[in-house]
């Protein structure tokens, strides 16, 4: 069954979560790019930063079970777009390289993805 899916990351520190069926809190359980100086000014789209929360443990399994949570709501009786949202401190680093890898996952499955980094371009938080 292809379902339509809306992955949305963003920045806790910067606004509220946006409505969705999944929100995915990134903050606590795994390492932030930020605390390291040569990641600081980077974002999801540097390479550096993909492989350090990539390479992150537990990554790979909360990107898999995030997808069976997506089909699970596909295969409701009202399915229509599922709404992801994924969430780190700032995000720029943890939150849309999950996005990305999610939406990997799930096209190779055969879903129709569109994905939106709300607070990737913004400035990074001093804190």
């Amino acid at each position: 069954m292809t379902t339509t899916v809306e992955i949305v990351s963003f920045g806790y520190l910067h606004d509220a979560p946006p409505a969705a069926h999944l929100t995915i809190d990134l903050r606590h359980h795994f390492r932030d790019p930020h605390v390291s100086p040569e990641l600081r000014y980077m974002t999801a789209d540097d390479e550096p930063v993909r492989t350090a929360v990539l390479n992150t443990p537990g990554i790979a399994a909360l990107v898999e079970a995030t997808a069976t949570a997506v089909a699970a709501f596909a295969a409701g009786p009202s399915a229509g777009t599922v709404t992801v949202a994924d969430g780190c401190a700032g995000g720029r680093h943890r939150a849309p390289t999950f996005a990305r890898a999610l939406a990997d996952r799930l096209s190779s499955a055969g879903h129709r993805v569109t994905i939106r980094h709300r607070d990737m371009a913004r400035d990074v938080v001093q804190r």
